[in-house]
């Protein structure tokens, strides 16, 4: 069975810094397409940035130069690097799994569901 594993998250002042992780487990492949997803209460879930397990990337335009997403695979961990945070970046902040962003291209990436899903971490910048 496969489990996404958080850690990281909590408050941090505008203009900081913060990371998240995200440890898998029971997936069988050696290399994973691994993403980060937000949730905002009372709006869909969206996608912040998502590595795949050809070592393509894509961000949210929201996020590109100030987030960094990356692998280790010895570990089996993805990052979410976040840097320059800002107020709209609070969110609930979820890791997730979906083996077929391998096989499409990135334009697809935003809009497949993923198959599995971390318990979520808050994420909240103050001002």
């Amino acid at each position: 069975q496969v489990q996404l594993k958080q850690s990281g998250g909590g408050s941090v002042q505008a203009g900081q810094s913060s990371r998240l992780s995200c440890t898998i487990s029971g997936y069988t492949r050696n290399k994973y397409c691994l993403g980060w997803f937000r949730q905002e209460p009372g709006k869909e879930r969206e996608m912040v940035a998502v590595y795949d397990r050809n070592g393509r990337t894509l961000y949210a335009t929201s996020v590109k130069g100030r987030f960094i997403i990356s692998q280790d695979y010895a570990k089996k961990t993805v990052y979410l690097r976040m840097t320059s945070v800002k107020p709209e970046d609070t969110a609930m902040y979820f890791c997730a799994a979906e083996p077929s962003w391998g096989a499409r291209p990135p334009s697809d990436w935003a809009t497949t569901r993923p198959t599995y899903w971390g318990q979520g971490t808050q994420v909240t910048v103050s001002s």
